[in-house]
C-alpha cells in the first residue's frame, strides 16, 4: 500500500509543480498578491510530497518488497541494511527520485528561509524552479516509474551491482546531486532576474550562498567518487577522464567561475550580464551531464540507463530549459549594464582573468568529452579522447591559473599596484621555492614538472596564509590587536583562505599520485617477500571467508617494519555473478601502501599488484578542506542574514526596490 501512496504522491507533486509554475508568475506580473503568495506554500508542499514518495520507495527496499520491480532488480534479502538504503538511488529510477527530492528541497529552502527576498523575485524564482521539477516529475512518471509492480513477485531479488556496495558509493550520489541540482536554484534566480530585468549587488548576495552550498556539495561528491575509484576498482587510479566523470567536472569548473564572478557583482556592481550567463550555463552543464548518464549514449560504470526513449525525453527537457533561458538572456542581457569601472590590474581584473581561464578549461573538457559522441553520431566512426588530450590542454590552463591565485586577494578593488603586491608575497614565493628545492633533493632531481607542481602547491598554501597574515597584521602589531583582527575577520575571508589552501593540498596529492608512484606486479607464493620503495612485505597465504552476500578470498601480507597485517580481498557475489576487488591500503598520512589481490594460479601462486603512493591521502584531504572553506564562507553573517528586508510601511511595494539597494552597493566590504 505504501508503494501506491508513493506513486500517488509523485502524481500530486506534478500537479502542484504545474500550479506553482504558472500562478506566481501571473501574480507577480499583474500585481495580484494572492497569486504571488502561492509560491511559498506550493514549494513546501511539493517537497513534502516528493519526500513522502522517496520514503515509500526506501521502505520498499528496506523491507525487501519484491513485488516492486525496482527492488527486485537492485536488492537482495541478504544485503546489508546500508546497501539496501543506498540501493534506492543505485539505479536510474531511484536516483531520479533522489534528484527531484533535492530539486524540491532547494525550492522549499528558498520558500522557508528567503523571507527577506523581494516578494516578486522569490515568486518568480520558485515558479522557474517548479518548471524544472515539473519536467523531471513528468519524465519519472511517463518513462521511469520507480513504483512499478510485478504481477508475479519472485522469492528474492537480483542484488545491487557489487561495485556500488561500498560506503563511498553509498554517499557519493547524494552529495553529487546536492551540487548538480543545487545549481538549479541559481539558474532559477538568474531567469527570475532576467524576467524582472534587474540585477544588482543585492541579487548577488542572495544568490551567492546557494551557489556556495551547491559548490560544496559537488566538490565533496566528486571527491567521494574519486576516492571510491581509487580503492575499489583496484587499479590505484583516482581519475580516468571518463565522459561521465567529466560530466561532473564541467559544472564544477563553471560553478567556481560563477562564485568569483558573483563577488564582482556584489562588491562592484559589474559583470552583471556575464554572471547571469554563467548561472545559466552552469546548470545547463548539469543537465547535459544528466543526459549523458541517462540517455544511453555512453557505456560506463557510472551510466544508469541505455533506453533511447528516455534520452529523447531528456533532450527535449534540455532544449526547453537551456534554449528558453538563453533566448530570454539574449532579449534581456543588453539592458544589464555594469556600473563599476576598473583597471586591468585590480581585484576585478584578477577575477575576470580567473573566469576566462576557468571557462576556457570548461570548454576544453566539454569539447574533448562530446566530440567523439558527435563524430559517431554523424557517421565519422568511433574514436576516444583520453588522458593525453586532457593533460596537454587542461593541465597547462590550470597550472597558469593556480600560479596567479595567491596574488588575487592582495590586489585592491578598482586599481592595484603590482609592486606593492610583490612586497607582500615575496616570503610566500621564497618558501615555495625552498620546498621545490627540497622536493628536487628528496626525489633525486625530478621529474622537473613534479617538482614544479609541488612548489606550486606550496605557493598556494603559503600565499593563502600570507593574505590572512597581512589582514590581521601578524608580526606587525601587538598580540591583542592581531587577535582582535582575527576574531573580526569576516568568515568569508577565512573560508577563502581555507579553500585556497585546500587547492594547494589537492595539488600536492596530484603530484605524488601521478609522478612518484612505485608499482610492482608479480605472482607470489606463501613465504615470498616483496620490496617496494623501502617497504618489505611477506606473503603469508590466502584464506576464504563468507560475507552477508558474498564469498571472499582474503590475502594476508605482513609489513615487516611494523608487523601490521594487510588483508586485500577478492570477492565473488553469487547472485549477481560478479567479482570485485577490495584493496588493502595502509596509510601514514604522507603516503599509501596499496595491495591488490589478483587471480589464483594452478601451482598455488597468486597475482598481486603493490603500489607505493606518496602524498596520496592529501588529494582527498585537500578536497575536504576546500569543502570546509566553502562551509565557513557560507556561515558568514552577511549570507545568513542576506540583504536587508525592505521596509513595508515606508513606501508602496512598487517603489521599495531602489531604496533597499543603495546601502548594499556602497557598504559591502571584505573578500570574495
Amino acid at each position: 500500500m505504501s508503494v501506491e501512496l508513493g506513486h500517488f504522491a509523485v502524481v500530486m507533486a506534478l500537479a502542484v509543480a504545474l500550479l506553482q509554475s504558472v500562478l506566481p508568475l501571473i501574480g507577480a506580473s499583474r500585481g495580484i498578491p494572492g497569486l504571488t503568495a502561492v509560491a511559498r506554500p506550493a514549494a513546501q508542499l511539493q517537497f513534502l510530497l516528493v519526500l513522502a514518495a522517496f520514503l515509500a520507495l526506501t521502505n520498499a527496499f528496506v523491507t525487501s518488497d519484491f513485488s516492486v520491480e525496482l527492488v527486485v532488480a537492485n536488492s537482495h534479502s541478504l544485503k546489508p541494511l546500508i546497501y539496501k538504503i543506498s540501493g534506492v538511488w543505485g539505479n536510474h529510477e531511484g536516483s531520479l527520485l533522489l534528484w527531484v527530492l533535492i530539486l524540491t528541497l532547494f525550492g522549499a529552502a528558498v520558500a522557508s528561509f528567503g523571507r527577506n527576498l523581494p516578494e516578486t523575485l522569490q515568486a518568480r524564482t520558485l515558479a522557474v524552479q517548479a518548471m524544472i521539477s515539473a519536467g523531471f516529475l513528468a519524465f519519472m512518471l511517463f518513462t521511469s516509474n520507480p513504483f512499478a509492480r510485478l504481477p508475479m513477485p519472485p522469492a528474492d531479488g537480483r542484488d545491487l551491482n557489487p561495485l556500488l556496495q561500498d560506503p563511498g558509493l553509498a554517499f557519493h550520489p547524494p552529495f553529487l546531486y546536492l551540487g548538480y541540482v543545487g545549481f538549479s536554484i541559481v539558474f532559477s534566480f538568474a531567469v527570475a532576474a532576467l524576467i524582472e530585468g534587474r540585477v544588482d549587488a543585492a541579487w548577488a548576495r542572495w544568490v551567492r550562498p546557494w551557489t556556495l552550498l551547491a559548490w560544496c556539495g559537488l566538490t565533496l561528491g566528486i571527491a567521494l567518487g574519486s576516492w571510491w575509484a581509487y580503492y575499489e576498482l583496484g587499479w590505484g587510479g583516482f581519475w580516468f577522464w571518463d565522459p561521465v566523470e567529466n560530466a561532473s567536472l564541467l559544472p564544477w569548473l563553471s560553478g567556481t567561475a560563477l562564485l568569483h564572478s558573483a563577488t564582482v557583482v556584489e562588491k562592484r556592481n559589474a559583470l552583471k550580464s556575464w554572471t547571469i550567463l554563467l548561472a545559466i550555463l552552469t546548470f545547463s552543464l548539469s543537465l547535459i551531464g544528466t543526459f549523458l548518464v541517462r540517455s544511453g549514449v555512453l557505456t560506463s560504470v557510472h551510466a544508469f540507463a541505455t533506453d533511447p526513449e528516455r534520452g529523447i525525453f531528456i533532450l527535449l527537457l534540455l532544449v526547453v530549459a537551456i534554449g528558453g533561458a538563453l533566448t530570454l538572456y539574449a532579449i534581456r542581457a543588453p539592458s544589464l549594464r555594469g556600473e563599476g569601472f576598473f583597471a586591468p590590474v585590480s581585484r576585478e581584473g584578477a577575477l575576470v582573468l580567473n573566469n576566462l581561464v576557468l571557462c576556457t578549461a570548461t570548454a576544453t573538457v566539454f569539447f574533448g568529452t562530446l566530440y567523439p559522441l558527435f563524430l559517431d553520431a554523424v557517421g565519422g566512426g568511433k574514436i576516444s579522447v583520453g588522458p593525453p588530450y586532457f593533460n596537454a590542454t587542461f593541465g597547462p590552463l590550470m597550472a597558469a591559473l593556480l600560479l596567479l591565485v595567491p596574488l588575487g586577494p592582495f590586489l585592491a578593488w578598482k586599481r592595484a599596484d603590482l609592486a606593492g603586491v610583490a612586497q607582500r608575497v615575496w616570503m610566500a614565493a621564497l618558501g615555495a621555492a625552498a620546498i621545490g628545492a627540497v622536493a628536487w633533493w628528496w626525489r633525486g632531481g625530478g621529474p622537473l614538472l613534479a617538482v614544479f607542481g609541488l612548489a606550486l602547491a606550496a605557493w598556494l598554501v603559503l600565499g593563502a596564509l600570507a593574505e590572512v597574515a597581512e589582514r590581521i597584521a601578524l608580526f606587525r602589531a601587538p598580540a591583542a590587536t592581531v587577535w582582535s583582527r582575527a576574531r573580526n575577520l569576516p568568515r568569508s575571508a577565512w573560508g577563502m583562505t581555507i579553500a585556497h589552501a585546500g587547492v594547494g593540498i589537492v595539488m600536492a596529492g596530484l603530484v605524488g599520485l601521478t609522478a612518484w608512484t612505485s608499482e610492482d606486479i608479480r605472482v607470489v607464493r606463501p613465504g615470498d617477500r616483496i620490496e617496494i620503495a623501502g617497504h618489505r612485505l611477506t606473503f603469508q597465504g590466502v584464506s576464504r571467508t563468507e560475507g552477508p552476500n558474498y564469498i571472499a578470498d582474503v590475502g594476508r601480507f605482513r609489513l615487516e617494519s611494523s608487523g601490521e597485517i594487510l588483508l586485500p580481498e577478492k570477492r565473488i557475489y553469487p547472485v549477481a555473478g560478479t567479482n570485485t576487488t577490495e584493496a588493502a591500503i595502509r596509510t601514514t598520512g604522507f603516503g599509501d601502501l596499496y595491495v591488490v589481490l589478483g587471480d589464483a594460479y594452478p601451482d598455488g601462486g597468486w597475482a598481486v599488484r603493490i603500489y607505493d603512493k606518496p602524498l596520496a591521502p592529501w588529494l582527498w584531504a585537500g578536497a575536504v578542506i576546500m569543502t570546509l572553506g566553502g562551509l565557513v564562507s557560507l556561515a558568514d553573517r552577511r549570507y545568513r542574514v542576506g540583504a536587508p528586508t525592505r521596509g513595508r510601511k515606508a513606501r508602496p511595494a512598487g517603489r521599495r526596490a531602489p531604496a533597499a539597494r543603495a546601502p548594499i552597493d556602497s557598504g559591502a566590504t571584505g573578500t570574495g
